[in-house]
């Protein structure tokens, strides 16, 4: 059985340390991420997390919530989603370069 691939992923706030993941979690989580939000456009935090976890919560080992907060803080990070400005609660988006996933 060959062993897990970890990567590191980072914290959009500077001041906060990243963590490591197993590559294929974090693929999973992504690709959830992306998916819910090209189904149901923007929405909060919650509510995204709450659709990753419904997603993925039967075949997934491990605290789905806890890896969907740390991917969705790295594809804030690099990028891939945002934060909505200026809505309230805060909404969740697909950026600009997602949108071509």
């Amino acid at each position: 059985m060959a062993a897990s691939e970890f990567f590191f992923i980072t914290n959009p706030e500077p001041m906060k340390q990243g963590v490591r993941i197993e590559e294929a979690k974090y693929d999973a989580v992504r690709i959830a991420i992306i998916e819910n939000l090209r189904a149901h456009g923007s929405m909060t935090s919650t509510q995204l997390g709450y659709l990753v976890e419904d997603q993925l919560q039967e075949n997934f080992d491990g605290p789905v919530i806890w890896y969907y907060t740390n991917v969705k803080l790295d594809m804030e990070a690099c990028g891939e989603i945002l934060r909505v400005p200026m809505t309230m609660p805060q909404l969740i988006s697909l950026s600009d370069e997602s949108r071509d996933y």
